[in-house]
């Protein structure tokens, strides 16, 4: 018990003073970083430049004189990247003295090419006419359901689309239980069914037997 009892008091002592030592480092590493980003051959202030810590979610942009401050640690990267200039980076010291430092950076302007393009504007109100006649309009989603419905689509999508289990199930059963029916006996022949005869009539007449090569 009494050894309980002094590992406790050690540690009221040693857990307090450890962390004050922690927080004391990290207050110590912690910097106000500002300063003013500007172009090398002109020296004036560049706007929405992104000021970013590397390897963390943390940054700031320039206002509208190039002017910026974000608080970093000693150690840290910081890029520079802007749409229309190559990017920087510089490297805050570890062993600065003090909790601030101001910077100037240049940047640098980069030339970004284009592919040509070339706007051709309209020669008559007749090919204007003729083109926006024979424009594509894709459909709506009413005209989509119609030609989905169609009766000729639909047997499309019959004979092409494979059964899903559920389906192949279901026929399985159908003819188990049709054999079941005729146990014993001869079943009925389709050639003497009126409506059979009349649905082979019609799917005659549709072409559902037409060689499909």
């Amino acid at each position: 018990m009494k050894k309980i009892l002094l590992y406790f008091g050690i540690a009221f002592f040693i857990i307090p003073t450890t962390a004050k030592a922690q927080f004391e480092t990290v207050r110590d590493s912690v910097v106000q970083l500002y300063g003013i980003v500007m172009t090398a051959d002109s020296l004036v202030g560049i706007p929405a430049v992104s000021v970013m810590v590397k390897g963390q979610n943390r940054g700031t942009i320039t206002n509208n004189q190039g002017v910026f401050s974000i608080v970093v640690l000693k150690g840290d990267v910081i890029d520079f990247s802007h749409v229309s200039y190559k990017p920087k980076q510089i490297t805050i010291p570890r062993n600065l003295e003090g909790s601030q430092y101001s910077i100037v950076q240049l940047m640098v302007a980069d030339t970004i090419y284009l592919p040509a393009t070339i706007i051709r504007p309209r020669p008559t109100p007749a090919q204007f006419a003729r083109d926006f006649v024979n424009s594509k309009v894709n459909d709506d989603d009413i005209e989509v359901a119609r030609k989905n419905t169609d009766a000729a689509k639909r047997r499309v999508l019959l004979r092409s689309v494979p059964g899903d289990g559920a389906e192949a199930t279901q026929i399985q059963f159908r003819n188990i239980a049709n054999k079941a029916s005729y146990a014993g006996q001869t079943p009925p022949m389709n050639i003497f069914n009126p409506a059979a005869w009349a649905e082979f009539i019609e799917a005659w007449k549709r072409g559902d037997f037409k060689n499909k090569q």
